[in-house]
């Protein structure tokens, strides 16, 4: 793969490093810090925000205005005060960076004034130093802008935001119901009332038909094993032995507690579910790549042998903690393809992806620079063509978490993914054969959502038969040039 040429401000990145010579590196910042260092000017109405949680401090070229760097409020009417001196000053875009929550508001108020805002990351702003106070870094950052060094971050359509903005409650309501699941158990234990041996789940139909009526006044075990659903595997005397334990008051007040804040969480994800259904029928229908429906041999052509079209969709077992509506056909309307058919990913890792990424990913050249903003490839420091430090990404992202999580879950599928899994953690090692999965499934989604291609496995056999083609190459380009020839063994 050919190397990517190092860009000015990578260059740049160099200099707390030592990588460049001392006079370099005096000339670098000497032109930098200059007004005019003689650069191309790609964003010549410029502004830069240092953006914070009282107050945001503005800059605007010198030549804009009188006093070139301004405090504003966080508050509406000092961000709407921020818009108008902006245009007085014949500002066309704006930088500011990620900082906590607090950019939401200031970048909404710029959008909704017709500014093209770029967001970005602070990670690739702090790299000289020098800049110790609020005026100095929004001046850095109209600079950095004024000039093309830096890149823009990744933000989704509105409605997709309203879509990842439910599903994110909804994912922190379930962590909610799992924690008052946990307390259950432990209030349990702590009056020696063993249910969990018993049963694998307590926040299962049996686990919550015992509890409640526990808490209802049932001390019987007998009784209260009764309660128990006729599929379970425990017997009715292994439940009700698990049963006997010290009734104290204040213990079943933690119990009922736990129960109360469980049910809440539960009612408060239903609500999200209808939310979150209202805005999911708000979306657009998405249509396949130009409009005709993928074939073997046209995706067979595009994306290689590895990746035919499924003939039929298998049936899957709901998920746990999925939303009450049809979430699978509201899922592939909206992103056009059937992210189901890849295995690993289930509804719920779709619906992931379609609320934080939405179904157009253009914004992303290919699937290598899908898979990096992901932090699913190292970040490499290349000097003099070679690569001289490899480092993974520590970044959070939901996406990545989500593939990661899917990838996983093949260790023992019987399928082509899972062959190639289980080669990776032979070569690899557990974590980097998770990562590296991980980025394969990325680019097998990227691949449908750009290209509407489809996504069938041909099975395990058909991974092991490629392999072994590969490996039997390799030995024979070897023995070739040690002047020697392989010469198969005699059958059996």
């Amino acid at each position: 793969m050919a190397r990517r040429k190092m860009s000015t401000f990578e260059r740049l990145q160099r200099l707390q490093k030592g990588q460049l010579s001392r006079k370099q590196r005096k000339q670098l910042e000497r032109e930098f810090r200059a007004e005019d260092p003689a650069w191309e000017i790609v964003h010549p109405h410029a502004a830069g925000i240092d953006v914070g949680s009282a107050s945001h401090f503005v800059a605007v070229a010198p030549g804009k205005d009188p006093q070139p760097v301004r405090e504003f409020g966080s508050w509406t009417a000092a961000l709407q005060e921020m818009v108008t001196w902006l245009k007085g000053c014949g500002i066309q875009t704006v930088v500011l960076q990620s900082t906590g929550v607090y950019w939401v508001a200031l970048y909404d108020q710029l959008e909704k004034a017709g500014f093209d805002v770029w967001l970005v990351n602070a990670r690739g702003t702090k790299n000289l130093p020098g800049r110790k106070s609020d005026v100095q870094e929004c001046q850095w950052l109209r600079k950095l802008h004024t000039y093309g060094l830096l890149r823009h971050s990744f933000r989704p359509p509105t409605e997709i935001r309203a879509v990842r903005a439910i599903w994110r409650l909804r994912e922190r309501h379930i962590g909610d119901a799992g924690r008052s699941v946990q307390h259950m158990q432990k209030a349990l234990i702590t009056m020696n009332v063993q249910l969990a041996q018993a049963l694998s789940d307590i926040s299962g139909v049996s686990g919550q038909a015992i509890i409640r009526a526990i808490l209802g006044g049932e001390r019987d075990p007998w009784k209260l094993a009764q309660l128990r659903d006729k599929r379970v595997q425990a017997s009715a005397a292994e439940v009700a032995h698990s049963l006997y334990g010290n009734w104290r008051e204040e213990t079943l007040f933690e119990l009922r507690q736990a129960v109360e804040a469980y049910d809440f969480a539960h009612q408060q994800i239903t609500e999200c579910d209808q939310q979150l259904q209202r805005y999911m029928a708000t979306l657009p229908t998405r249509e396949a790549a130009a409009g005709v429906p993928p074939t073997t041999e046209s995706v067979a052509a595009a994306a290689g042998k590895d990746h035919p079209i499924p003939v039929g969709k298998p049936k899957r077992k709901a998920a746990k903690n999925q939303p009450a509506f049809n979430l699978d056909s509201e899922v592939q309307r909206v992103l056009g393809v059937d992210l189901t058919r890849i295995d690993g990913i289930n509804i719920m890792t779709a619906q992931v992806i379609c609320a934080e990424l939405g179904p157009d990913l253009s914004c992303f050249p290919s699937e290598g620079h899908f898979a990096s903003w992901l932090t699913l490839a190292p970040r490499r420091e290349i000097s003099g063509g070679k690569v001289i430090r490899q480092e993974p990404g520590h970044a959070k992202n939901r996406v990545a978490n989500a593939l990661r999580m899917a990838a996983e879950s093949l260790w023992n599928s019987d399928s082509y993914l899972g062959a190639r899994y289980r080669h990776f953690r032979a070569r690899l090692g557990g974590k980097k054969a998770v990562k590296a999965m991980a980025r394969y499934l990325a680019c097998l989604i990227y691949r449908m959502l750009t290209k509407g291609q489809g996504w069938v496995d041909r099975g395990a056999a058909h991974f092991e038969n490629n392999r072994k083609e590969r490996e039997l190459m390799r030995l024979k380009q070897k023995a070739s040039a040690l002047g020697l020839q392989l010469i198969p063994a005699p059958s059996a």
